[in-house]
């Protein structure tokens, strides 16, 4: 088996963050682990409270974990600060850490901001060159760029510049965009690949960012190639949205464990 290791912040809800991650990694046939960043006071509506811990810890973290098992691939998610993103990439260098997916969370679904505006730059300058692959979606990448994405083109256009900033390959999510298909672009420098499947119209995808990186990360820990490790990504979070939870008052998360639940006979609306 192979081992994933998550860097981010705790959701207490469930749905996104690092308990999105590792219900990702076990869904996806991999043994997880992790680095918690921040906690957050979070539910189905919006983000209330966050809390860093202190770049010691997660230093600590980091190392226990590489000093005593081996790690095949690692997501990186909510980074807030520019002294945790210099602590993270210090130690990733040190480890010398592989099959390295940066997803660069900026503001949750309720719009509360989860990377400080000083610490945007520490993020490209210093994880995006660790990276096989960055996964901005739409707002992030308009944020990273600094200038607004209405398209296609215009996302081929940013992928372009996020790659210029280091990072080895770039994966836009387009799901913000209008429209009954979903495209989501990935470039490697030098060609596209496109990614197209139907839009689903829920409320519930918290977590579905978080979710379809730590899938991305899973399956290349497991030895996928890239495009492959995409593109089974990509089905793997349409079937988690597709089954997404009913649950709380806001927007609820997809369901991790479909396939498995599906495989077992088991009903969410079994007691």
């Amino acid at each position: 088996m192979k081992n994933l290791l998550t860097i981010a912040g705790s959701d207490s809800c469930g749905g996104a963050g690092i308990q999105a991650d590792l219900k990702t990694f076990s869904a996806l046939g991999t043994y997880g682990m992790s680095v918690i960043t921040a906690v957050t006071a979070q539910n189905t509506t919006g983000v209330f409270m966050v809390r860093e811990l202190d770049v010691e810890m997660v230093a600590a973290q980091i190392r226990c974990i590489y000093e005593d098992i081996p790690v095949h691939g690692v997501k990186i998610g909510m980074v807030s600060s520019a002294a945790i993103i210099h602590t993270i990439a210090g130690c990733l260098k040190e480890k010398g850490a592989v099959h390295v997916v940066v997803d660069p969370v900026m503001v949750s679904k309720s719009k509360h901001k989860l990377l400080q505006p000083a610490a945007c730059d520490a993020l490209a300058q210093e994880l995006f060159p660790l990276a096989e692959v960055v996964t901005p979606n739409i707002p992030e990448a308009e944020a990273i760029i600094n200038r607004p994405i209405g398209g296609l083109e215009e996302m081929k256009e940013a992928a372009r510049q996020i790659h210029s900033l280091g990072a080895a390959n770039v994966m836009l999510k387009g799901g913000h965009l209008e429209g009954e298909e979903a495209v989501d672009v990935l470039y490697n420098g030098d060609e596209f690949v496109l990614f197209r499947g139907p839009r689903h119209f829920t409320r519930n995808t918290h977590g579905t960012g978080c979710t379809f990186s730590s899938a991305i990360a899973a399956l290349l820990g497991r030895g996928y190639p890239l495009v492959q490790a995409v593109g089974r990504a990509k089905e793997y979070i349409h079937n988690a949205i597709a089954h997404s939870l009913e649950l709380g008052q806001g927007a609820g998360p997809t369901h991790h464990f479909y396939e498995l639940y599906q495989r077992a006979g088991l009903h969410l609306d079994e007691e």
